[in-house]
């Protein structure tokens, strides 16, 4: 197990962890960070090979997908940071609380304010997917608190692992600053050694006074939090089939008349109505008008003319 020495520099708050990562000799199939590991390999799996992953990987991710991406996030981490905070004494939790270290809600509020701008609370809505996942996490945190640890191990592991490779992904596919503005979110500035800290992470998991039910309760509720992960990328994997393409550079996707109107960034959500400033609407407001229409159908039957001659 990794061998711990902590330090409590500047208070609760400010206080730093110092962890120096050991053989792992004495690691036990029965221990939690095994069975866990084991028990969710299979989702984890599936969840790479989710389209929306897959596609994310390969760079192919257009900007305002990824900002939604970013919205579900935010969504996701404040209640689950919200029931670790209600859960931080509780002793089925407590070992695993590391809010300086891994709490990401204040850093997806920078994102917030890079993609949406000050007035961001205003322009974002949790979706369908990501709602459901949120009513799970609180659930547990106020039902089953010991089910939480399953939610914060999926989420943070994932992020000092995986997330660092998708962070390396969006900053080059949709040239965002190298200054880290738009992904602040894969930014762990007080986990100076990711490896280790996993370590550490895992040690304090094996920890934990649970029994065997209880661990297999918990190993279920991982495998339940990455199905709520996948059906988010499926959903988002949906979105961007209906966005129309767009520069990555930040170009707002055009509505085409087909699916939800409110996709349309044009739309007027708080007037039930499209904004004037839709090209799509203007354009088919301007062709329902009469001598429109007349010259339409005369420039068809021109061309119409036109095909017929040059196929004889």
């Amino acid at each position: 197990m990794p061998s711990l020495v902590e330090s409590s520099e500047g208070g609760d708050e400010g206080e730093s962890l110092r962890y120096e990562e050991m053989e792992d000799d004495n690691v036990s199939p029965t221990d939690l960070s095994e069975l866990l590991k084991d028990g969710t390999k299979e989702s984890h799996d599936r969840a790479e090979n989710t389209q929306f992953v897959k596609d994310f990987l390969k760079g192919r991710i257009k900007k305002e997908l990824f900002k939604l991406a970013t919205v579900a996030l935010y969504f996701t981490y404040s209640a689950l940071e919200e029931e670790m905070d209600r859960n931080k004494d509780n002793p089925v939790f407590a070992p695993l609380y590391f809010p300086l270290e891994l709490h990401r809600k204040e850093a997806l509020i920078k994102d917030m304010k890079y993609f949406y701008g000050e007035d961001w609370k205003e322009k974002i809505q949790c979706s369908e997917a990501t709602q459901h996942y949120v009513d799970r996490i609180h659930h547990v945190g106020q039902h089953e608190p010991e089910l939480l640890v399953a939610h914060a191990y999926t989420r943070y592991m994932g992020d000092l692992s995986g997330g660092q490779v998708l962070k390396k992904v969006a900053q080059r596919a949709l040239k965002l600053p190298s200054t880290d503005e738009g992904i602040q979110f894969y930014v762990f500035e007080n986990v100076s050694n990711a490896q280790q800290f996993k370590q550490l992470y895992r040690a304090r998991l094996n920890a934990l006074d649970l029994d065997k039910s209880c661990k297999e309760r918990i190993v279920e509720e991982a495998n339940r939090a990455f199905r709520f992960n996948m059906q988010v990328f499926d959903e988002l994997d949906k979105i961007g089939k209906s966005l129309t393409e767009e520069a990555q550079e930040g170009g707002l996707p055009v509505h085409d008349g087909k699916g939800d109107l409110r996709k349309c960034p044009y739309y007027a959500d708080k007037l039930g109505k499209a904004a004037p400033g839709c090209p799509y609407h203007a354009a088919m407001a301007v062709a329902k008008q009469p001598l429109v229409q007349l010259i339409l159908a005369a420039c068809v039957a021109v061309a119409a003319g036109a095909a017929a001659w040059y196929m004889m």
